[in-house]
Protein backbone atom coordinates (compact mmCIF):
# COMPACT_ATOMS: atom_id res chain seq x y z
CA UNK A 1 0.00 0.00 0.00
CA UNK A 2 3.06 2.29 1.03
CA UNK A 3 4.34 1.36 -2.65
CA UNK A 4 1.38 1.80 -4.39
CA UNK A 5 1.07 5.48 -2.32
CA UNK A 6 4.88 6.19 -3.59
CA UNK A 7 4.06 5.41 -7.13
CA UNK A 8 1.32 7.98 -6.76
CA UNK A 9 3.10 10.53 -5.64
CA UNK A 10 6.02 10.17 -8.42
CA UNK A 11 3.26 10.11 -11.10
CA UNK A 12 1.74 13.37 -9.81
CA UNK A 13 5.49 14.86 -9.53
CA UNK A 14 5.65 18.24 -11.97
CA UNK A 15 7.36 18.06 -14.97
CA UNK A 16 9.75 20.74 -15.75
CA UNK A 17 9.46 21.64 -19.35
CA UNK A 18 12.23 23.84 -19.03
CA UNK A 19 15.24 21.38 -17.50
CA UNK A 20 17.53 21.06 -19.73
CA UNK A 21 17.70 24.25 -21.49
CA UNK A 22 20.22 26.44 -20.83
CA UNK A 23 20.26 28.61 -17.42
CA UNK A 24 17.27 26.79 -16.77
CA UNK A 25 18.94 25.67 -13.38
CA UNK A 26 20.16 29.60 -12.75
CA UNK A 27 16.47 31.30 -12.48
CA UNK A 28 13.99 31.26 -9.76
CA UNK A 29 10.15 31.04 -10.40
CA UNK A 30 8.82 34.39 -8.32
CA UNK A 31 5.03 35.20 -7.83
CA UNK A 32 3.48 38.48 -9.25
CA UNK A 33 3.36 39.24 -5.46
CA UNK A 34 6.91 39.89 -5.45
CA UNK A 35 6.81 42.37 -8.48
CA UNK A 36 5.31 45.19 -6.82
CA UNK A 37 7.97 43.91 -3.65
CA UNK A 38 10.23 44.95 -6.46
CA UNK A 39 8.77 48.71 -6.83
CA UNK A 40 9.03 49.02 -2.86
CA UNK A 41 12.50 47.44 -2.76
CA UNK A 42 13.07 50.08 -5.58
CA UNK A 43 11.55 53.32 -3.54
CA UNK A 44 13.86 52.39 -0.80
CA UNK A 45 16.79 52.15 -2.22
CA UNK A 46 15.48 55.75 -4.24
CA UNK A 47 14.85 57.09 -0.21
CA UNK A 48 18.64 55.79 1.15
CA UNK A 49 20.38 57.27 -2.18
CA UNK A 50 19.00 60.93 -1.71
CA UNK A 51 19.87 63.13 -3.90
CA UNK A 52 22.52 60.86 -5.87
CA UNK A 53 19.70 58.80 -7.88
CA UNK A 54 17.28 61.73 -8.72
CA UNK A 55 20.54 63.68 -9.74
CA UNK A 56 21.22 60.73 -12.13
CA UNK A 57 17.92 60.82 -13.25
CA UNK A 58 17.94 64.46 -13.77
CA UNK A 59 21.33 64.04 -15.98
CA UNK A 60 19.07 61.60 -18.65
CA UNK A 61 15.87 64.05 -18.63
CA UNK A 62 18.42 67.04 -20.02
CA UNK A 63 19.90 64.47 -22.60
CA UNK A 64 16.22 63.56 -23.40
CA UNK A 65 15.42 67.72 -23.72
CA UNK A 66 18.85 68.68 -25.84
CA UNK A 67 18.09 65.54 -28.21
CA UNK A 68 14.28 66.80 -28.29
CA UNK A 69 15.82 69.97 -29.15
CA UNK A 70 18.21 69.40 -31.38
CA UNK A 71 15.78 67.56 -33.56
CA UNK A 72 13.24 70.78 -33.80
CA UNK A 73 15.83 72.86 -34.48
CA UNK A 74 17.22 70.12 -37.47
CA UNK A 75 13.62 70.19 -38.86
CA UNK A 76 13.45 66.19 -37.98
CA UNK A 77 10.78 66.35 -35.55
CA UNK A 78 8.90 63.76 -36.98
CA UNK A 79 12.02 61.82 -35.46
CA UNK A 80 10.96 62.66 -31.43
CA UNK A 81 8.35 59.69 -31.27
CA UNK A 82 10.96 57.19 -32.48
CA UNK A 83 13.18 58.56 -30.15
CA UNK A 84 11.14 58.26 -27.23
CA UNK A 85 10.78 54.45 -28.28
CA UNK A 86 14.34 54.28 -28.50
CA UNK A 87 15.32 55.72 -25.08
CA UNK A 88 12.68 52.91 -23.94
CA UNK A 89 14.67 50.52 -25.83
CA UNK A 90 18.16 51.62 -24.05
CA UNK A 91 16.71 51.83 -20.94
CA UNK A 92 18.40 48.92 -19.01
CA UNK A 93 21.71 50.38 -20.44
CA UNK A 94 21.31 53.93 -18.86
CA UNK A 95 19.81 52.52 -16.17
CA UNK A 96 23.82 50.92 -15.32
CA UNK A 97 24.26 53.48 -12.46
CA UNK A 98 21.17 53.14 -10.08
CA UNK A 99 22.33 49.13 -10.32
CA UNK A 100 25.38 50.14 -9.09
CA UNK A 101 23.42 52.79 -6.42
CA UNK A 102 21.36 49.82 -5.23
CA UNK A 103 24.46 47.31 -4.77
CA UNK A 104 25.57 49.76 -2.80
CA UNK A 105 22.89 50.28 -0.38
CA UNK A 106 22.32 46.27 -0.87
CA UNK A 107 25.80 46.01 0.97
CA UNK A 108 25.72 48.72 3.19
CA UNK A 109 27.96 50.99 1.32
CA UNK A 110 27.28 54.96 0.92
CA UNK A 111 26.74 55.51 -2.59
CA UNK A 112 28.68 57.64 -4.65
CA UNK A 113 27.47 59.50 -7.79
CA UNK A 114 31.03 58.78 -9.63
CA UNK A 115 30.61 55.10 -8.86
CA UNK A 116 27.14 54.91 -10.46
CA UNK A 117 28.48 56.92 -13.77
CA UNK A 118 31.72 54.46 -13.95
CA UNK A 119 29.81 50.99 -13.01
CA UNK A 120 30.48 50.00 -16.63
CA UNK A 121 34.21 49.32 -15.39
CA UNK A 122 32.46 46.05 -13.43
CA UNK A 123 32.42 44.52 -17.00
CA UNK A 124 33.81 46.94 -19.67
CA UNK A 125 34.31 44.67 -22.42
CA UNK A 126 31.06 43.30 -22.27
CA UNK A 127 28.89 45.60 -21.11
CA UNK A 128 30.45 48.13 -24.37
CA UNK A 129 29.47 45.20 -26.18
CA UNK A 130 25.35 45.48 -24.65
CA UNK A 131 25.94 48.84 -25.51
CA UNK A 132 26.46 48.77 -28.70
CA UNK A 133 23.57 45.89 -29.62
CA UNK A 134 21.28 48.35 -28.09
CA UNK A 135 22.25 51.42 -29.80
CA UNK A 136 22.09 49.23 -33.45
CA UNK A 137 18.79 47.77 -32.75
CA UNK A 138 17.91 51.28 -31.65
CA UNK A 139 18.98 52.58 -35.00
CA UNK A 140 17.11 49.63 -36.81
CA UNK A 141 13.97 50.77 -35.07
CA UNK A 142 14.42 54.61 -36.12
CA UNK A 143 14.94 53.20 -39.82
CA UNK A 144 12.21 51.00 -39.39
CA UNK A 145 9.89 53.93 -38.73
CA UNK A 146 10.90 56.05 -41.45
CA UNK A 147 10.44 52.94 -43.97
CA UNK A 148 7.36 52.06 -43.15
CA UNK A 149 5.82 55.87 -43.34
CA UNK A 150 7.40 55.78 -46.81
CA UNK A 151 5.48 53.08 -47.95
CA UNK A 152 2.00 53.99 -46.36
CA UNK A 153 2.48 57.62 -47.45
CA UNK A 154 4.93 57.17 -50.81
CA UNK A 155 4.34 60.41 -52.15
CA UNK A 156 4.24 62.06 -48.87
CA UNK A 157 7.21 63.97 -47.71
CA UNK A 158 8.73 63.19 -44.28
CA UNK A 159 8.08 66.34 -42.31
CA UNK A 160 5.91 67.01 -38.74
CA UNK A 161 3.28 68.92 -40.46
CA UNK A 162 2.93 66.13 -43.26
CA UNK A 163 3.04 63.22 -40.69
CA UNK A 164 0.23 65.11 -38.98
CA UNK A 165 -1.51 65.78 -41.56
CA UNK A 166 -2.01 62.04 -42.71
CA UNK A 167 -2.44 61.06 -39.00
CA UNK A 168 -6.58 61.30 -39.21
CA UNK A 169 -6.62 59.75 -42.16
CA UNK A 170 -7.53 56.10 -43.01
CA UNK A 171 -4.57 55.19 -44.14
CA UNK A 172 -3.08 57.17 -40.52
CA UNK A 173 -4.82 55.17 -38.25
CA UNK A 174 -3.66 52.09 -40.08
CA UNK A 175 0.23 53.37 -40.06
CA UNK A 176 0.06 54.35 -36.47
CA UNK A 177 -1.90 50.76 -35.36
CA UNK A 178 1.11 48.81 -37.83
CA UNK A 179 4.21 50.81 -35.88
CA UNK A 180 2.51 50.32 -32.49
CA UNK A 181 2.22 46.53 -33.33
CA UNK A 182 6.12 46.71 -34.76
CA UNK A 183 6.80 48.84 -31.52
CA UNK A 184 5.59 46.20 -29.28
CA UNK A 185 7.21 43.99 -31.11
CA UNK A 186 10.68 45.40 -30.85
CA UNK A 187 10.12 46.30 -27.17
CA UNK A 188 9.02 42.52 -26.30
CA UNK A 189 12.21 41.19 -27.29
CA UNK A 190 14.09 43.85 -25.97
CA UNK A 191 12.36 43.09 -22.86
CA UNK A 192 12.91 39.48 -22.80
CA UNK A 193 16.62 39.86 -23.60
CA UNK A 194 17.36 42.66 -21.42
CA UNK A 195 15.11 41.93 -17.65
CA UNK A 196 17.65 41.08 -15.74
CA UNK A 197 20.87 41.33 -18.88
CA UNK A 198 22.53 44.36 -17.47
CA UNK A 199 22.13 44.17 -13.86
CA UNK A 200 23.82 40.58 -14.21
CA UNK A 201 26.58 41.59 -16.50
CA UNK A 202 27.37 44.54 -14.07
CA UNK A 203 27.57 42.16 -11.27
CA UNK A 204 29.10 39.69 -12.77
CA UNK A 205 31.99 38.63 -15.15
CA UNK A 206 29.49 37.21 -17.64
CA UNK A 207 28.67 38.37 -21.40
CA UNK A 208 26.24 39.36 -23.38
CA UNK A 209 24.76 36.24 -24.72
CA UNK A 210 25.13 34.74 -21.35
CA UNK A 211 23.68 37.61 -19.66
CA UNK A 212 20.46 37.73 -22.20
CA UNK A 213 19.76 33.51 -22.01
CA UNK A 214 19.62 33.91 -18.78
CA UNK A 215 17.36 36.84 -18.72
CA UNK A 216 15.33 35.30 -21.38
CA UNK A 217 15.13 31.83 -19.61
CA UNK A 218 13.81 34.20 -16.41
CA UNK A 219 11.09 35.09 -18.78
CA UNK A 220 10.00 32.02 -20.10
CA UNK A 221 9.88 30.75 -16.52
CA UNK A 222 8.11 33.59 -15.29
CA UNK A 223 5.73 34.88 -17.78
CA UNK A 224 2.77 36.37 -15.67
CA UNK A 225 5.03 37.75 -13.02
CA UNK A 226 7.44 39.70 -15.45
CA UNK A 227 4.30 40.45 -18.43
CA UNK A 228 2.91 42.78 -15.29
CA UNK A 229 6.49 43.58 -14.53
CA UNK A 230 6.62 45.04 -18.12
CA UNK A 231 3.19 46.78 -17.63
CA UNK A 232 4.41 48.17 -14.42
CA UNK A 233 6.94 49.81 -16.33
CA UNK A 234 5.37 51.01 -19.57
CA UNK A 235 2.93 52.58 -16.73
CA UNK A 236 5.42 54.10 -14.66
CA UNK A 237 7.59 55.20 -17.25
CA UNK A 238 4.33 56.62 -19.21
CA UNK A 239 3.92 58.87 -16.08
CA UNK A 240 7.26 60.20 -16.53
CA UNK A 241 6.94 60.96 -19.93
CA UNK A 242 3.55 62.73 -19.93
CA UNK A 243 4.85 65.38 -17.55
CA UNK A 244 7.05 66.54 -20.19
CA UNK A 245 10.02 64.15 -19.36
CA UNK A 246 10.33 66.03 -15.73
CA UNK A 247 8.71 62.78 -13.95
CA UNK A 248 11.14 60.92 -15.63
CA UNK A 249 13.91 62.29 -12.80
CA UNK A 250 11.85 59.90 -10.38
CA UNK A 251 10.25 57.53 -12.71
CA UNK A 252 13.97 56.25 -14.05
CA UNK A 253 15.33 56.09 -10.58
CA UNK A 254 12.56 53.55 -9.29
CA UNK A 255 12.29 51.40 -12.06
CA UNK A 256 15.87 51.19 -11.97
CA UNK A 257 16.58 50.69 -8.64
CA UNK A 258 13.73 48.10 -8.50
CA UNK A 259 15.35 46.17 -11.64
CA UNK A 260 18.05 45.30 -9.47
CA UNK A 261 15.75 43.76 -7.23
CA UNK A 262 14.03 41.72 -10.06
CA UNK A 263 17.58 40.32 -11.16
CA UNK A 264 18.22 39.37 -7.59
CA UNK A 265 15.24 37.67 -7.04
CA UNK A 266 14.89 35.89 -10.64
CA UNK A 267 18.82 34.79 -11.44
CA UNK A 268 20.27 32.70 -8.45
CA UNK A 269 23.81 33.40 -6.74
CA UNK A 270 26.74 31.45 -8.65
CA UNK A 271 27.42 29.17 -5.70
CA UNK A 272 23.53 28.87 -5.41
Amino acid sequence: MDHAHHDATVNRAPVDALAGLPYADRVRTVSTAQVFGWLRAGWADLWASGWISLAYGAMFVAIGFALTGGLVLAGMAYLIAPMIGGFLLIAPLLALGLYRISKDVEEGRRPSLWRALTAWRANPYHILTAGLILMLYVMIWARANVVAFALFFPHEAIALDHFVAQMFSLDGLVFTMFVTALGFAFAAFAFITNVTALPMMMDRPVDVFAAASASAMAVLRNPRALGLWAGLIVLVTGIGLVTAFLGLIVALPLIGHASWHAYRDLIKEDGE
